[in-house]
């Protein structure tokens, strides 16, 4: 299993420098007001999947272009930088990238680096200058070892949104059913996952079915099958205990269908697991009890991978520990991240609860004056 070690990121949307470099640890909590800078952290993320996949400028556009993604503008801000350390099985690796604005409102690289630390630092150049899309594909597939392994690793770094439910998801709606070589980011092929898992791994799909029980206690199965007038697609069915009505995922609430999503996310074998998981407040919908499920799967599944997540909610906060949780701040123009520190709290969390503290504002990241 990979782990992002420490992240810096600079000149990306509301994050000026993050200084020192934020380290990160098996289950990382990111609390902060609206505004703050919480969802630019990890939209950073969604970049840096597009850009291993050289689909950087395709994203950089259908973002608003490069001003829009720069700290205030490209004027202030003319360069974004990140630095991002790896663990992995074979060493210790740290990926840099340094873009630069071009016209018309694209990025540029200024230097795109590989650092391999395994016997002693040595510095591998994947590209220097000029060119639009990321050159660690190319060194890969040339039979570099250490840039197959960091590509590997940003390529397993995954967002996930659960957040469109709509009558018009993908989540809702019939999908082709051999899209199952990943979860998709928006769940759209729930479905799929949960076929293949019910016909390979039946004891993921029940360990999968048993928990969702937990959470929707009148619920029985899911139905899975290609659909009988077009047997390439699969619909997201279920059933009650004692019923054979069929239902269909229209009948399924925001927040139930949300926490099958997340219960398949941190469920599926160790082999489908994303190296790094990274979710945009999972609480959203989810009743109390449900939120107590989710986060004990985050702890579970935190043995096998890594997690990122954000959260406006104090239910969900109380189920970490201190030095779990981050605190984004927005101060003097741009954000700042602050791990908790344990013994600095010893003496209020005597008293009060994590979420509790928060609430008071003793943690930091309250409203926004």
């Amino acid at each position: 299993m990979a782990r992002l070690q420490s992240i810096r990121i600079a000149g990306w949307k509301s994050i000026q420098d993050i200084v020192p470099k934020l380290e990160l640890g098996s289950i990382n909590v990111l609390i902060g007001a609206n505004g703050s800078g919480k969802s630019n952290f990890v939209s950073f993320f969604k970049l840096m999947n597009e850009l291993v996949n050289e689909r950087l400028q395709t994203y950089i556009g259908q973002s608003g272009g490069a001003d829009s993604v720069s700290h205030y503008g490209s004027k202030i801000t003319p360069h974004i930088e990140a630095e991002l350390e790896f663990e992995t099985e074979t060493g210790l690796y740290l990926y840099t990238i340094h873009l630069a604005h071009a016209a018309p409102g694209s990025l540029l690289f200024v230097e795109e680096r590989l650092v391999p630390v395994v016997s002693g630092p040595k510095t591998i150049k994947i590209g220097i200058g000029g060119h639009r899309e990321s050159h660690l594909r190319e060194w890969a597939d040339q039979g570099d070892q250490n840039a197959q392994e960091v590509r590997s690793v940003l390529e397993r770094c995954r967002v996930f949104h659960f957040h469109d439910t709509s009558t018009t998801a993908k989540i809702r709606s019939s999908g082709y059913i051999e899209a199952n070589h990943y979860l998709y980011s928006d769940g759209g092929n729930l479905a799929a996952m949960l076929y293949l898992y019910q016909q390979t791994k039946p004891t993921i799909y029940r360990r999968i079915v048993s928990t969702v029980r937990q959470i929707m206690p009148m619920f029985d199965d899911f139905v899975l099958e290609p659909q009988r007038l077009n047997s390439k697609n699969i619909l997201l069915n279920w059933k009650q205990t004692d019923s054979e009505y069929l239902f269909g995922p229209h009948q399924l609430s925001d927040g139930t269908l949300r926490a099958m999503a997340l219960i398949t996310l941190f469920l599926q074998p160790e082999e489908d697991l994303p190296d790094v998981i990274i979710l945009d407040e999972p609480e959203l919908g989810l009743h109390p009890h449900a939120i107590e499920i989710i986060t004990g799967l985050i702890r579970a599944a935190s043995l096998k991978t890594q997690v990122i997540l954000t959260t406006q909610s104090m239910t969900f906060l109380d189920h970490f520990e201190p030095e779990e949780i981050i605190v984004v701040d927005f101060e003097w123009g741009h954000s700042v991240f602050r791990r908790l520190v344990p013994e600095e709290l010893k003496d209020w969390l005597e008293d009060y609860s994590v979420g509790e503290l928060w609430e008071k504002n003793v943690l930091g990241g309250g409203p926004l004056a």
